[in-house]
C-alpha cells in the first residue's frame, strides 16, 4: 500500500506573465485552473495547510499572473489565472486569455486540476476550457468544489453530474475547503500523478 501523500513543505516561488517567464521546469508541475471565484485560492491553501500561502479574495479575478508553488521541494503547483470574469475589460479578458495558452501549450505541465461549482451546470467558459486541456491532450482530475452548500447525500451525484455535463466521463472530486471534505482525496490524486511523473522520468533516463 502507498504511502498517504501530504504536503510537508509549501512556498511561493514565482509569477510568470504573458511573456512566459518561468522557472526552471520541475518533472512533475500540475495546474490548477477554474473560473473565476470558483476556490482555486482555497484549494491550494486547504492542500497545503495555509491558509496565507495563496492569496484569496471576495473580488473575482484576483490571480491575474501563473503563479508557482513548490512542494515538498520536488514539485511544482500552478494557479491559472480565473476566466470569466465578467466585469473585466476585454482586453484584460484577451490578456488572460492569451497568459492561459500559452501555459497550457508549453509542453510543462503534466496534469491539470480542472475546478467546476458542484451547485452549477458548467458555463461557456467552463465548456471552452474543457475543450482547451482536450486539444492540448492534457490529462486532468475535476474536482467539484463548494460541496458544504449541498446536502451530504447529494454531494456525490451533484459532482458526478457537474462533470457530465461538461462532457468528460461522470466522476468529480467533491471538495470544500470549508470543512476539508475531499481534500485527502485530493492529496492522494497529487501524490499518484507525482509518482507517475518520477517514474517517467527514470524510464527516460534509461533511454
Amino acid at each position: 500500500m502507498e504511502d498517504i501523500f501530504t504536503i510537508r513543505q509549501a512556498e511561493f516561488q514565482t509569477s510568470a506573465g504573458v511573456e512566459g517567464n518561468y522557472p526552471k521546469p520541475l518533472p512533475c508541475e500540475i495546474a490548477i485552473v477554474g473560473k473565476s471565484n470558483v476556490g482555486k485560492s482555497s484549494l491550494i491553501n486547504s492542500l497545503a495547510n495555509n491558509r496565507k500561502l495563496a492569496k484569496t479574495s471576495a473580488s473575482p479575478g484576483k490571480t491575474r499572473l501563473v503563479n508557482f508553488f513548490l512542494l515538498n521541494k520536488t514539485m511544482y503547483l500552478v494557479d491559472l489565472p480565473g476566466y470569466g470574469f465578467a466585469k473585466a475589460s476585454k482586453a484584460e479578458q484577451k490578456s488572460w486569455g492569451a497568459l492561459l495558452e500559452r501555459y497550457l501549450s508549453s509542453g510543462r505541465v503534466k496534469h491539470l486540476l480542472m475546478l467546476i461549482d458542484i451547485r452549477h451546470a458548467p458555463t461557456q467558459d467552463d465548456l471552452m476550457m474543457f475543450r482547451y486541456l482536450i486539444y492540448y491532450n492534457i490529462p486532468y482530475t475535476l474536482i467539484a468544489t463548494k460541496s458544504d452548500k449541498l446536502a451530504k447525500a447529494k454531494r456525490k451525484q451533484e459532482a458526478n453530474k457537474r462533470a457530465k455535463e461538461l462532457g468528460a466521463p461522470p466522476f468529480a472530486i467533491p471538495f470544500s475547503s470549508e470543512t476539508g471534505e475531499g481534500r485527502q482525496e485530493v492529496l492522494d490524486r497529487i501524490g499518484q500523478i507525482l509518482r507517475d511523473c518520477e517514474n517517467a522520468e527514470k524510464d527516460s533516463g534509461k533511454e
